[in-house]
């Protein structure tokens, strides 16, 4: 069966599931009103479960690939939860230390397509560590909904402070050359741009892929090089964008931004129909560049 993409669904139910994943309406608040897409004896939860991410089959890398190492690390949080845990995996055939890259995972935790990408980095020759948000309630729970549920209990100052303790034990791994950069999707692409604000010159590049802008007054204090990636149909997170840009330009911060046309929110996710491989393809080699130019050397 050939895999379905955005172009298979109404934009405006793809706006609804957008708000759906986001929090902004409930399960049954997005079948009710996905029901008059449902034709053709397809059913509003047979939609749902259409544009829900199917991990298994758009996996890259196998967990079991002997080019990689993995393990799961725990690491100390004074200032947030105390204690936080991620997905530590670097090549198998390093025989030195290597720049790292902290990647973020959206407001799902870390699931098993986060987990990918660390592993597709580690392919590309880098260290790389995925933390979970989720971890002081548990961890990420194995379901997409039950993680989204889980994720609006966190305390969101505890859970940035966790990300700067995952940064600071990232860079001071004997796997890590000391250099590290971040990468991240919608909540992890909000989480690069408020990291790029309080690592300094301990972050030297961030990837924030249709992340929310971090406080304004706080940009002057951004000095990594920083990197934007936006779906043309993300009309909820590129509203910040023209007030992040100023801000930007007014403290001559070295940033570029990429829009790509025709997207929707996510469409680097290569899990869900929204994924745009042409797009995701275009985005994920300029953020590998980027990691070189600024991470590696």
């Amino acid at each position: 069966m050939k895999r379905k993409t955005a172009h298979d669904f109404d934009q405006e139910l793809l706006v609804l599931f957008d708000a759906y994943v986001h929090g902004g309406i409930d399960r049954r608040t997005f079948l009710n009103r996905a029901t008059k897409f449902a034709v053709g004896g397809v059913t509003a939860a047979m939609l749902l479960d259409q544009l829900s991410p199917k991990f298994a089959e758009a996996q890259v890398v196998k967990t079991t690939d002997p080019r990689i190492d993995s393990e799961y690390i725990e690491f100390d949080s004074p200032d947030g939860y105390g204690r936080g845990r991620g997905y530590f995996v670097k090549p198998a055939n390093a025989s030195g230390p290597l720049p790292a890259v902290l990647v973020i995972h959206e407001n799902r935790g870390l699931n098993p397509h986060i987990e990918d990408i660390a592993r597709r980095l580690a392919l590309d020759n880098f260290v790389a560590f995925a933390p979970d948000a989720l971890f002081p309630l548990g961890g990420y729970p194995g379901t997409e909904d039950e993680a989204r549920s889980l994720f609006g209990n966190l305390d969101r100052s505890k859970t940035q402070h966790d990300f700067i303790a995952a940064a600071n034990f990232l860079r001071e791994r004997s796997e890590c050359t000391g250099a590290i950069g971040a990468v991240g999707f919608c909540f992890g692409g909000g989480m690069v741009n408020f990291l790029a604000t309080k690592l300094g010159d301990d972050l030297k590049a961030g990837v924030a892929f249709y992340g929310s802008a971090p406080n304004l007054e706080d940009v002057p204090n951004i000095r990594c090089k920083i990197m934007v990636q936006s779906a043309e149909q993300d009309e909820r997170i590129n509203a910040s964008w023209p007030g992040y840009e100023a801000a930007l330009k007014a403290a001559k911060i070295d940033y570029e931004r990429h829009l790509y046309p025709g997207t929707q929110h996510g469409f680097n996710n290569d899990t869900t129909p929204r994924f745009d491989e042409a797009a995701a393809k275009l985005a994920w080699g300029r953020t590998t560049a980027f990691f070189n130019k600024h991470v590696r050397t």
